[in-house]
């Protein structure tokens, strides 16, 4: 069964989790031919219901000691933009979608996400141009994330958070 994965790692992202249990977004998921949606939701208040969603068969939890699983299940993963939640998704060559939460003060999040995509590796939106991006997304622009270079990706954050 084609299944999206969504997460939003140990924070609280409701916007996201709302946004992709939209009647819009759920059937732009299933005109893909997406039929399954798993929602990691952390620690957000917004907690759907299976009812919420009738397109998909939605599947939700608070937190797991791996995602590690899902994200291997998955056929395309939708993340918030921490790096860590990007390096999993990348790491396991999964399609990755990053939604950027634009609401954060800040953001080196939309940096990341911006750094990754001009390297092919992600797309990413934010949450009011979630749905237009799941009609409009071409996922075979994407390139495999080089995999055992903790370095490389650990320098690029230090210069993407100006640490460096």
């Amino acid at each position: 069964m084609r299944t999206v994965f969504v997460t939003v790692g140990t924070t609280r992202f409701d916007e996201l989790i709302e946004t992709v249990t939209s009647s819009e977004a759920a059937k732009a998921l299933k005109a893909r031919g997406y039929k399954r949606l798993l929602l990691q939701i952390g620690r957000g208040s917004f907690f759907p219901d299976a009812d919420s969603c009738p397109e998909l068969r939605l599947e939700v939890f608070r937190f797991k000691d791996s995602i590690a699983e899902d994200m291997k299940q998955a056929d395309l993963v939708i993340s918030h933009a921490g790096a860590g939640s990007c390096l999993e998704a990348l790491g396991a060559g999964k399609p990755l979608l990053v939604v950027v939460n634009d609401k954060l003060m800040d953001n080196h999040q939309l940096e990341l996400a911006r750094q990754l995509h001009t390297d092919h590796h992600l797309l990413y939106c934010t949450c009011s141009s979630l749905t237009e991006t799941l009609k409009m997304m071409d996922l075979s622009v994407l390139q495999p994330f080089p995999p055992g270079q903790p370095k490389t990706f650990a320098d690029f954050l230090d210069k993407v958070t100006g640490l460096k």
